[in-house]
């Protein structure tokens, strides 16, 4: 119909040439009848095409637009439709009939997605432009999105993995008299970009971080990427450890794009998010006013450290950026950033305790639980002076506990009549019973106990250990004394002379302390040292046997 209104106006067969002529035909049937069917309508936009440039001079493709908008931002059973949009037949079980048979397309008028199939065929252009007239007229944010959605799930077939719901959606009978246009991927990726509304929800955050990958794959421009990194960024309380798990499609040694990931936290941490929730039930919201963004992000954070840490090589530079993006106050307990360290230092034994121990300075040792400082003391992957630090720690903890159930047990005992006590005193006394309840609520005080007792025991075998290290240490000391001694009185004059027959007479100031190493003194000998001679007192004397 549209080739004819166009040949028509190119031809000039108006009525001046004769009464009733073709273009004055071919105008009131595209009036009458055209811009009041839906699936004429769907049928003349993507028809006209291929004569964009005539059919944009008749104003065809606009009417069609606003005319499509109008259609699907309406509910269809107030006037009818689709029984005139499909035709006057319809089968008794409910389905549509084309030219009397049955095509096994269903009538879905309550819906407000039965439109979402039919302008999945149109080119990317004609869709963009129907979206603009859309939002124009107000159509709600979340029917754009979802039709949005769809059109890129149908064109992107990356994105299949992630929204399998694509499957369930039934053919009208307008999409069997379509043709699939052909879209450039990279364009398409990247005019949807621009159309999607500045919105959030859980399943369009999923939408964005598949969107993400494909465009990783395709190779955007810069800017659409920072887009959808922005994007996510500003709702990623929403988003999803395996949404996050992106892989690294460039020459990187890493199996994941981690950077993507920080830059992702970055967008998060700096800007407000100034984005409004779709429309509940639409999109699968599952948030509510109460929630904390910053606590379940650092949670999800610390699940996504956990799963990066086995990469060999991930350098211990980028984990620690990624643990220190979030502000310390996000995370009320650091046992997930502990978790994802003792499996960084197992997939990566050959660190240095230096390198080990600064990756520790991340973790906060006071906000660990009693379970993971119980995992830590007997960590061999640990660094010792850690180990210690941990143990120091968890004795305060157990002190604290201590303290504050004597305080409490001491405060129900006492008389009534000594009830006007000092508010300092009430105040240590309630964040003492506070602290306590608090430990005992979360581990159970037999739980604490056992814990200690188990840490006393390790202790004693430590301190059992160092001091059998200490005594072997002090017998190979002995030892080496000796050696070293018996090595010196090898090498002195007095025994160099016996070896050659001669013997030393002895000084007689070292009459009484030198002990000479023989079996026994010679006659010879002794005469010569109960009579020295002063001519001899300072020289030695040498006897030949």
């Amino acid at each position: 119909m549209m080739s004819v209104y166009c040949a028509a106006d190119y031809l000039e067969m108006t009525d001046e040439y004769g009464e009733d002529n073709l273009l004055s035909k071919a105008e009131s049937f595209f009036r009458k009848n055209v811009l009041r069917n839906w699936k004429d309508c769907i049928l003349a936009l993507q028809s006209s095409e291929s004569c964009m440039p005539r059919a944009e001079k008749l104003h065809i493709v606009q009417k069609c637009l606003n005319a499509v908008s109008m259609m699907a931002c309406t509910d269809p059973s107030l006037f009818g439709w689709p029984m005139m949009m499909y035709g006057s037949l319809q089968s008794p079980g409910g389905s549509i009939l084309w030219n009397g048979i049955n095509t096994g397309a269903r009538i879905r008028s309550a819906e407000s997605d039965w439109w979402f199939e039919d302008i999945s065929y149109f080119s990317v252009g004609l869709f963009e432009r129907l979206i603009r007239t859309m939002e124009a007229r107000g159509i709600r944010p979340e029917h754009l999105a979802g039709a949005i959605m769809y059109y890129a799930r149908k064109h992107l077939p990356g994105l299949g993995r992630w929204h399998s719901t694509q499957s369930g959606k039934a053919r009208t009978v307008a999409s069997f008299s379509l043709t699939p246009a052909t879209v450039d991927q990279k364009v398409l990726l990247e005019s949807i970009e621009r159309l999607l509304p500045k919105k959030k929800g859980k399943s369009f955050c999923r939408f964005l971080l598949g969107l993400l990958r494909v465009a990783l794959i395709l190779g955007v421009n810069q800017t659409c990427q920072d887009s959808l990194e922005r994007r996510i960024g500003m709702q990623l309380e929403l988003a999803s450890l395996d949404g996050l798990l992106i892989p690294s499609y460039s020459d990187s040694d890493t199996l994941y794009n981690t950077d993507c990931v920080e830059r992702i936290i970055h967008h998060f941490v700096s800007s407000e998010s100034g984005l409004t929730l779709f429309s509940p039930p639409s999109l699968d919201l599952e948030t509510s006013p109460s929630s904390e963004p910053l606590r379940k992000v650092a949670r999800l954070i610390d699940s996504y450290l956990a799963e990066v840490a086995s990469d060999v090589n991930l350098k211990p530079g980028k984990i620690r950026s990624l643990a220190e993006v979030l502000p310390e106050s996000s995370r009320p307990l650091h046992d997930g950033l502990y978790r994802a360290l003792d499996i960084y230092f197992k997939a990566h034994p050959w660190l240095s305790d230096r390198e080990k121990e600064e990756l520790c300075n991340i973790i906060d040792y006071q906000k660990l639980s009693v379970d993971a400082c119980a995992h830590a003391s007997q960590n061999e992957r640990l660094p010792l002076r850690v180990i210690l630090q941990v143990l120091f720690f968890e004795q305060m903890h157990l002190r604290t506990a201590l303290a504050g159930c004597l305080n409490v047990l001491e405060a129900e005992s006492a008389p009534t009549g000594h009830g006007t006590a000092t508010a300092e005193m009430a105040g240590h006394v309630t964040a003492a019973s506070e602290t306590a309840g608090q430990i005992v609520q979360r581990d159970g005080w037999v739980t604490v106990v056992r814990e200690n007792r188990v840490l006393k025991v390790d202790m004693e075998k430590m301190r059992s250990r160092v001091g059998e290290l200490e005594e072997e240490f002090s017998k190979i000391k002995q030892e080496m004394k000796r050696v070293t001694k018996s090595h010196s009185s090898l090498s002195s004059p007095r025994i160099g002379g016996r070896k050659f027959g001669c013997k030393l007479l002895p000084r007689s100031s070292d009459a009484q302390t030198d002990v000479v190493g023989s079996t026994g003194p010679t006659p010879r000998s002794s005469v010569e040292q109960a009579c020295p001679s002063h001519h001899s007192k300072h020289r030695k004397s040498f006897s030949l046997f």
